[in-house]
Order: C-alpha cells, then sequence, then structure tokens
C-alpha cells in the first residue's frame, strides 16, 4: 500500500483530534523508521492506520478490526503492530514495528498535552525538558502511559533520545495538527 491509498482509509475518521492523533503517530513512526534503516513509508503507513476503527469498534476489539478491514493492504508484521498496539486484543508486541507503533501511539499523547499547557498552545515551545518533567508528574496528563513510553528502550532508544525525535517529528507536522 502507497501512502496516497492509505489516505482512503484515513478519510474515512470523522473525529479531527483523531486524526491529529493518527498524523502525529505516522509522523514519529516514519522518524523511527529512518532512524532504524526500516522501511520508512510502510511504518508511516501503520501509524497513520492504526485507530482507523477506534470510531466505531468495543476496546477489546480496537486494532483487530482495524487489521481485518487492512488484511489485503498491508503486510503481516503491520497488521501485528496495529492489532497489538491495544494490549486488550490478546496480541503481545514481539517486534521492532509493534514496540514502535505502542511507544509512538502514547508519546504523541504526551507531546500535545505538554504544548496545550504552554501560554501560545505551541509545540515550538516545548523542549525536551520540558518532556522529561511532564513525564515525571503522573498527575500531569494521567492517562498517558508512561510505561508504553518506556518501550523505546526495547527499540535501544534513550527516553530524552525518543523525546528529541518524537518531538522533532511533530514540529515538522505542527501546521498539520494545528499547534
Amino acid at each position: 500500500m502507497q501512502y496516497d491509498e492509505a489516505m482512503k482509509f484515513f478519510e474515512n475518521v470523522k473525529n479531527e483530534n483523531l486524526k491529529k492523533h493518527m498524523i502525529s503517530v505516522a509522523a514519529i513512526m516514519q522518524k523511527l523508521a529512518e532512524k532504524f534503516g526500516e522501511d520508512a513509508e510502510k511504518w508511516r503507513i501503520v501509524g497513520l492506520l492504526h485507530d482507523i476503527d477506534y470510531e466505531f469498534t468495543d476496546m477489546e476489539e480496537h486494532g483487530k478490526v482495524a487489521a481485518d478491514m487492512l488484511k489485503n493492504f498491508l503486510p503481516d508484521d503491520a497488521l501485528n503492530a496495529i492489532r497489538a498496539h491495544n494490549e486488550k486484543t490478546g496480541y503481545k508486541p514481539e517486534k521492532k514495528l509493534d514496540y514502535a507503533l505502542i511507544a509512538s501511539d502514547a508519546i504523541s499523547g504526551l507531546i500535545v498535552a505538554a504544548a496545550l499547557v504552554m501560554p501560545d498552545k505551541k509545540l515550538s515551545k516545548v523542549g525536551v525538558k520540558t518532556l522529561k518533567n511532564k513525564f515525571k508528574d503522573k498527575s500531569f496528563a494521567r492517562k498517558i502511559s508512561r510505561e508504553k513510553i518506556l518501550y523505546c528502550e526495547k527499540l535501544g532508544l534513550s527516553l530524552e533520545e525518543f523525546f528529541l525525535l518524537s518531538l522533532n517529528a511533530m514540529k515538522d507536522i505542527a501546521n498539520q495538527i494545528g499547534l
């Protein structure tokens, strides 16, 4: 599947904040793939489409339904990553792509939350130090799993490296996501 084909699935998503989240995860995934010498287009598409079933699927099935929708378009490893990003499906992360999606999904939320508490609500004002402080503050963005963000270590990245890569990826698309 090419990115323009993936956009056909993406366009069915109605919620604008969900779309922004999916675009953010796609950007982070692409940067991770580039860093690791992986297929950047595939990783970007996995990030873009991982939540295409979110609006209409029970949380126990979220990820499995998306993978079923995409089974004729994406390779098995991509489908497994989409299934495994939701622990409620019973699928366990095993490969780099799986861990990358889970970590990217979580860090995107922390970065958005950090930007939204800035006076001008812009990503340009968020730095790695800010993310470190927000990460440590368990009362900040409580629903964001710090444990899942730490999956970056399973990829061989330190938390600081992951913060910087993810933040830069999202700053590159700041206009697309309104931050």
